[in-house]
């Protein structure tokens, strides 16, 4: 089979690709990414001698370049990792959040209807024995704030509070009216805050991290009292492959880790890792940590209810939080050449932007 990865240099297609490509020789794995700036194919160089791997440098708001590699390729399953994913940039500019998360989404659909039906007969699946999938990568800041309790689950209704949130709820609801309106095999899954090996740090976890090696602010939003449900991204990972595999079409699956924390939580808790990993005095990096003006519209808590993938597909996280969260450390420390290739002075200038002047 031909297996179409939208995004595949970034954080979490990349992870997913390093995972299933090697696992599965017999399938051919093509990855289409625009290479913006938060992709790296550094991430993927130990896949190019692989003869089942491919990389193509594509932009999905380019519909007659995605139709020709489906002409070419005719893939049997499509995950759609591609898009533009900090809240952050889509506040200062939401241009591209538009045009990547929603038009580009609206392209993949258009290809996938075009060609996976066949519309004599309306039959999805009539050119092929085989099966096909679109499994579609969102979140779960689709769904708004949760207060103090309860959790979101696949029936929560839509409640989005940024231009990124909103552009991903947008796709969501794309993804499901292909599904409901042509028959399109698709599935949408809302996943909780990755974090792990290969995140850009523009990202909470990473970004500390980096931060706090270099001897710089830890910049914490309010007084980090916002919760998050934490997911490895390899979990995250193996829950879309069994979504691909077992998942029905037309069917929501959220994705959590079931660890709940708050912001400030996990920066201490990184700090005091650091510390035992470079042998440092504990407490050294906490005074790093300087908390700055709250970002607009941000979201109290999130929480993930994943009931649903686990009792109907089988799924389960194997990385707790703590152990998850070493690991992701330990990578950046044994991955400096990584990290300096992606440390810009364009990306550096941004994060002077964005958080050094709103220090209170």
């Amino acid at each position: 089979m031909n297996i179409f990865i939208t995004g595949g240099a970034g954080f979490i297609g990349s992870n997913f690709l390093k995972l299933f490509v090697p696992r599965y020789p017999e399938h051919h794995f093509i990855n289409l990414d625009k290479l913006t700036y938060a992709a790296n194919p550094l991430n993927l160089t130990d896949l190019e001698t692989l003869s089942n791997y491919d990389f193509i440098q594509a932009d999905i708001t380019d519909y007659n370049h995605i139709k020709m590699l489906f002409e070419r390729y005719n893939p049997g399953l499509v995950f759609h990792f591609a898009a533009e994913s900090h809240v952050d940039r889509s506040i200062i500019g939401p241009k591209d959040f538009i045009e990547t998360n929603i038009n580009g989404t609206f392209n993949l659909l258009e290809a996938c209807r075009q060609f996976w039906l066949n519309t004599n007969d309306q039959d999805i699946s009539s050119r092929e024995n085989e099966p096909k999938k679109f499994v579609h990568v969102s979140t779960d800041e689709v769904y708004g704030s949760l207060g103090p309790a309860g959790l979101f689950t696949e029936l929560t209704p839509y409640d989005p509070s940024s231009p990124y949130s909103a552009s991903k709820a947008a796709s969501d609801h794309l993804v499901r009216a292909y599904h409901r309106t042509y028959g399109l095999p698709a599935i949408i899954t809302n996943c909780s805050n990755n974090y792990g090996p290969y995140q850009f740090p523009e990202k909470l976890i990473p970004l500390m991290i980096l931060n706090a090696l270099a001897e710089e602010q830890l910049p914490v939003y309010g007084k980090g009292e916002n919760v998050r449900d934490w997911l490895y991204v390899e979990d995250h990972c193996r829950a879309l492959w069994l979504a691909a595999e077992k998942g029905t079409p037309g069917q929501t699956y959220n994705i959590g880790g079931g660890a709940e924390l708050k912001n400030i939580d996990v920066v201490k808790t990184i700090c005091r890792l650091l510390s035992e990993e470079t042998d440092r005095k504990p407490g050294s990096y906490d005074q790093l940590i300087t908390f700055v003006a709250d970002r607009p519209g941000h979201d109290l808590r999130y929480a993930i209810d994943s009931t649903r993938i686990k009792n109907e597909l089988g799924w389960e996280p194997l990385v707790n939080f703590s152990d998850g969260l070493r690991r992701t450390i330990r990578w950046y420390l044994d991955n400096q050449s990584w990290v300096n290739s992606i440390q810009s002075g364009a990306y550096k200038s941004w994060l002077k932007t964005n958080y050094k002047e709103r220090t209170q």
